[in-house]
């Protein structure tokens, strides 16, 4: 019972977060500093990783499919195959992950440890809202970068399958017909449905992370379990929600 009584209480903290924050950002224009700040910490935490995870991502995906199409007399196809892998699934989804364990562990730590030493009362004892000066920011950064780094990863991802194809002696494909096959079957509704899941996985982030700093109580070691308790929830929502999505889009004859 206890269980079930916490989870609602978890579930109507995030959904009155997310409306408190859809709310502020009326006020983003007058916040566009902080709004870069984040950006600039989000791409500056996760650019070299997310380039390193997609270049082998990719050439895994060719390394793989390579030479089993090859058997099958089809090798030409491994281009559109690691292409929409990386923009319906791998991309949305890794840039999440990566997001959230880099990002989001710091902006929980970040946002907990100032709850812990009473930041947060200090701030609403000067009558500035929370909500819009540390959440606000942080929730339009997170929803504008994910969408930009699943881009970026997916560019890159693609170069890796290609140069795997390439050199792989058992397929030993060209750039030029690897690129074209991708071109071919890597349509624009494909590629807006890996953006679409990445805004929404940029919400869940965000709100988790920001919710999870915020109720923080105790001394420093809740901080510790904050972080842990942040990321792993978050993680599970990515997932919980890519297959939601992913059917919703099915549904709708959009992927």
């Amino acid at each position: 019972m206890n269980g079930v009584m916490s989870f609602f209480k978890v579930t109507g903290g995030l959904v009155s977060l997310l409306m408190e924050t859809l709310y502020w950002c009326k006020a983003a224009l007058k916040n566009t500093d902080k709004i870069s700040d984040q950006l600039l910490v989000i791409g500056y935490q996760t650019l070299p990783v997310g380039a390193l995870i997609a270049l082998f991502s990719g050439g895994v995906l060719a390394l793989q499919a390579g030479p089993t199409l090859a058997r099958l007399g089809i090798e030409e196809n491994v281009g559109g195959l690691v292409g929409l892998s990386l923009v319906k699934e791998l991309g949305p989804v890794m840039a999440s992950i990566l997001i959230a364990g880099r990002v989001g562990s710091a902006m929980t730590a970040e946002l907990a440890s100032m709850s812990v030493y009473e930041e947060i009362d200090a701030l609403k004892t000067m009558d500035i809202n929370p909500v819009r000066y540390l959440v606000m920011p942080r929730f339009i950064a997170t929803v504008l970068a994910l969408p930009v780094l699943v881009i970026y990863m997916d560019v890159i991802g693609w170069f890796g399958g290609a140069v795997v194809s390439a050199i792989n002696p058992e397929v030993q494909l060209s750039f030029s017909v690897y690129y074209r096959n991708l071109a071919d079957l890597v349509d624009f509704t494909a590629f807006c449905n890996g953006l679409i899941k990445a805004g929404i996985f940029g919400v869940i982030i965000s709100i988790v992370c920001c919710y999870v700093g915020l109720k923080t109580k105790g001394g420093p070691r809740e901080i510790g379990t904050a972080v842990t308790k942040a990321v792993v929830l978050s993680f599970v929502l990515v997932l919980v929600f890519d297959y939601y999505v992913t059917r919703i889009l099915l549904f709708f004859g959009l992927d």
